[in-house]
C-alpha cells in the first residue's frame, strides 16, 4: 500500500504557556501543503522478528526504533494484532525543519493500516495514538488548514485562503531541535485572536503575525533569517519561519524570480 504524506507550514505560532506535562500550549494554523514524501509497505511472510524499513532520499540517520513511523507501529499493536512489515519511505520532506515529515510519514502509516486491515479503530482512539507519537501527528490524520491550540492536537477546522497563492520554501540545510527552540522561549498569552488574523488581508500578515521561535532561531542561526529577508525582497506578501524551523517560506501573488545565490536553497516552489 503507498500514501503520499504532506508537509505543512505554520501561518503564525504563539508559545502561550508551559504546561505541568513539560509540553507547552501553543496556538498556530498548520496549512497542509503539496510536498509530500512516499511512503509504502507490505506484509512480511514468515516469522520474523522485526519491521524492515528503508529509506530512501534524504538521509534522516534517524535510528529505526526512533522512527515516528516504527513508534507508531508499536503503539497501534498494543492494541491489535499488526502483522510484520517491510516499509519503504522515500523521504523528500527534511527532518528537523519545522515541516511536521516525520510526524505526517507516522500518520499516514496508521491510517493505512487501519484502512488495510480494517481494525476497528474510533476516532478518538486514533487521535490519541497519533498524539503519543507525536503532538502535531493528529492534524495529519486529516491534513486541511486547522487552528491548532493546546499541544497541536485541537483542531479546528479554517478556511484555506492561501488556494492558488504562489508558495516558495527554503531550508538552510541544518536542523534545528525543537527541545531546544521551547527551552528558549517566553511563554505569553496572545494579545490578539490569530484566528481573526488570519482573515484579515494577507498583506497586513507581516506587521501582525509572528512565529515566537523566530526571536531565538535568528539569534543562533542568522542564515534562516537571511533567507526570510530574501523572500521579502523578491515580492513576498507574508514570509515566516514554519514552526521551530529551520525552513522559512514566502507567499506570493506570482512565480518570483528568485537570486541566484539563493536558489540551491529551494526546497519546493509551487501553487498552493
Amino acid at each position: 500500500m503507498i500514501s503520499f504524506p504532506k508537509a505543512k507550514i505554520n501561518i503564525g505560532l504563539k508559545v502561550v504557556a508551559q504546561r505541568p506535562d513539560d509540553f507547552h500550549d501553543i496556538e498556530t494554523i498548520f496549512y497542509p501543503i503539496p510536498f509530500a514524501d512516499a511512503l509504502e509497505f507490505v506484509e512480511l511472510k514468515g516469522e520474523k522478528a522485526e519491521d524492515e524499513l528503508v529509506v530512501t532520499g534524504i538521509d534522516i540517520r534517524t535510528p529505526h526504533e526512533k522512527n515516528l513511523i516504527i513508534r507508531a507501529i508499536k503503539k497501534l499493536r498494543e492494541g491489535y494484532r499488526v502483522p510484520r512489515l517491510r516499509i519503504h519511505l522515500h523521504k523528500v520532506i527534511p527532518p528537523g525543519a519545522g515541516l511536521g515529515g516525520g510526524s505526517s510519514d507516522a500518520a499516514c502509516m496508521l491510517k493505512s493500516l487501519i484502512k488495510l486491515f480494517k481494525y476497528p479503530v474510533g476516532d478518538k482512539e486514533l487521535i490519541a495514538i497519533a498524539l503519543e507519537t507525536g503532538s502535531d501527528c493528529p492534524f495529519f490524520l486529516n491534513p486541511e488548514p486547522s487552528l491548532a491550540t493546546g499541544r497541536g492536537e485541537i483542531l479546528k477546522p479554517v478556511k484555506p485562503v492561501l488556494d492558488g497563492y504562489y508558495l516558495i520554501l527554503l531550508n538552510p540545510g541544518f536542523q534545528i531541535s525543537t527541545r531546544e527552540a521551547y527551552l528558549n522561549c517566553h511563554p505569553a498569552k496572545p494579545e490578539f485572536s490569530l484566528e481573526d488574523l488570519y482573515y484579515g488581508k494577507i498583506s497586513d500578515w507581516k506587521r501582525l503575525i509572528v512565529n515566537d521561535f523566530e526571536d531565538f532561531v535568528f539569534k543562533v542561526y542568522p542564515k534562516v533569517n537571511e533567507l526570510k529577508k530574501a523572500l521579502y525582497k523578491t515580492g513576498a506578501l507574508y514570509c515566516s519561519m514554519t514552526g521551530s524551523g529551520s525552513s522559512v517560506y514566502g507567499i506570493f501573488t506570482d512565480k518570483p524570480k528568485l537570486p541566484e545565490k539563493f536558489k540551491e536553497f529551494i526546497i519546493f516552489a509551487g501553487i498552493i
